[in-house]
């Protein structure tokens, strides 16, 4: 019976490791096709990647209910605590980005008479290198009112309408955690452009005509996509 048993526990050892290897290979067939064919952003590919990055949650090691040390992990986006039952689930923190364009000559409408309100980012990370403004929402707070606060916040402007774009997931390292977001794009209509100036997390205010906007400047991935896909799709 116990050689019967080890035998058994070697047949299942065995399967269990071809499909294991059977799935690697997959996945990695899968990524090379993805990256060659579909040409994906890098924070799609890092989506496409997600089992190779630590668990979301690696470094909470206490449950944060009940303060035990049996926190573990529970799937791929949660951990549970072993003795008090709590499950809790990682999920992206909401943030907001804004579009502020004004027009080089009034009347003109076409592209080239456009300037963006371009930041740049006071703090790491990618400290120095140009952004959008815009920031997390706070708790109880519409996406269009965090776009507000955080235009006010960092350029002393005065937002009067919001035109929601698109959103783009993305991750940010803020104090050595990896935190995971959803950054909502706003249209921002502004009272009187002419009095901004830099505040908060922004180092210096500039207006750049959309023709010389260079995505690589921009050091967050999301902003360099969102850029990208704003400029493809003009809305004026």
């Amino acid at each position: 019976a116990i050689e019967r048993e080890q035998s058994d526990a070697r047949i299942n050892f065995a399967k269990r490791e071809q499909a294991r290897d059977a799935d690697s290979t997959l996945n990695i067939e899968f990524q090379s096709k993805a990256k060659k064919h579909y040409k994906l952003s890098t924070i799609n590919y890092q989506l496409l990647t997600i089992k190779k990055m630590p668990h979301p949650l690696h470094q909470f090691h206490y449950c944060p209910k009940c303060g035990s040390q049996r926190f573990v992990e529970h799937n791929a986006k949660s951990k549970e605590c072993l003795d008090c039952g709590f499950v809790y689930y990682f999920n992206p923190s909401a943030a907001t980005v804004a579009f502020i364009l004004r027009a080089k000559e009034e009347g003109l409408k076409s592209k080239d008479n456009w300037e963006l309100l371009v930041t740049r980012r006071a703090k790491e990370p990618a400290r120095g290198t140009l952004d959008l403004p815009g920031g997390f929402c706070d708790m109880f707070e519409t996406g269009e009112e965090g776009v507000c606060r955080e235009v006010k916040e960092e350029t002393g402007l005065d937002v009067t309408s919001t035109q929601f774009v698109f959103s783009l997931p993305n991750t940010y390292l803020y104090s050595g955690f990896l935190v995971h977001t959803v950054d909502m794009f706003f249209l921002c209509q502004v009272r009187n452009s002419d009095i901004c100036h830099a505040m908060d997390d922004a180092a210096e205010l500039i207006w750049i005509p959309l023709q010389d906007l260079r995505p690589d400047d921009f050091g967050l991935d999301s902003i360099r996509l969102g850029i990208k896909k704003f400029l493809s799709n003009f809305p004026i």
